[in-house]
């Protein structure tokens, strides 16, 4: 199954296992569109019998560096959402962790706030020690999204999570690898070619099995992604009302700390 989907292109690589490359290279942002892009391209592998495992790439240097909130989309899309809204992109997020086969994220950059997100909807992580983590909210002056608040701490504990959240510090591949974000640590070059051989090694296994066992380990994770992210959401929206909020994005751009005033 060789598709287009917006920037999103979807490719056989043998082994039943697809590959699903989202190419806004080099930095690969996301928005509402990519991500129900994304959601529609896993809803039709569901349904493809030829497709076992799932390896989710980006082209360029970057995984997925988080929105563009300096773009007029985003912009327009924040003061167009309504108080008590659920937010729409994470609606469609919700949609993505409801898929029903095994993902294997290659991250060979930065994977950063909501890219941070994406790449934990995977079941594994491949990376490598250029990549590079970071749930970076609290310096833009808000609080995280796209359900890492459930996602993150069931990966890798409740202390190390509130750390991260808390200072929104980067992390290299290295130390992701041993706090459980990462599953296996290889060379940048060999990144995606290692987690299409993960993908295969899973890939070879009866697939009726494989989805019932992924069922069984994932439970309920779309229901509580969805309670999250409707918190997240609206504690979103409530603290881009804020000034420390329009400082954290340009002290973040510029590179440097907030001048937050709380308020």
């Amino acid at each position: 199954m060789d598709f287009k989907q917006g920037d999103v292109a979807v490719s056989s690589v043998g082994g039943f296992v697809t590959l699903v490359e989202v190419q806004r290279g080099p930095n690969n942002f996301f928005d509402v569109d990519l991500i129900r892009d994304l959601a529609d391209v896993f809803s039709k592998l569901d349904d493809d019998v030829d497709t076992r495992a799932i390896v989710l790439a980006s082209e360029g240097k970057h995984f997925c560096a988080g929105a563009n909130f300096g773009s007029s989309r985003d912009q327009a899309a924040r003061e167009t959402r309504r108080e008590g809204q659920r937010n729409p992109l994470y609606q469609e997020a919700v949609r993505l962790f409801s898929n029903k086969k095994h993902v294997i994220a290659a991250v060979q950059g930065a994977a950063v706030g909501g890219g941070f997100g994406l790449a934990m909807f995977a079941d594994f992580r491949v990376g490598c020690p250029e990549a590079r983590f970071t749930a970076n909210f609290v310096k833009l002056g808000f609080t995280p999204g796209f359900g890492l608040t459930h996602v993150l701490p069931r990966t890798i504990g409740q202390q190390a999570a509130a750390e991260l959240f808390a200072t929104g510090r980067r992390i290299g591949g290295e130390e992701a690898l041993q706090l459980g974000i990462l599953d296996r640590l290889t060379t940048q070059e060999q990144v995606r070619d290692d987690a299409i051989a993960l993908a295969r090694d899973i890939a070879e296994n009866a697939p009726l099995a494989l989805m019932s066992v992924r069922a069984s380990l994932r439970g309920d994770l779309a229901e509580a992604v969805q309670k999250a992210t409707d918190h997240e959401g609206a504690e979103q929206f409530r603290l881009q009302q804020t000034e420390d909020h329009k400082e954290g994005v340009k002290a973040v751009a510029e590179r440097r700390p907030g001048n937050f005033k709380s308020r």
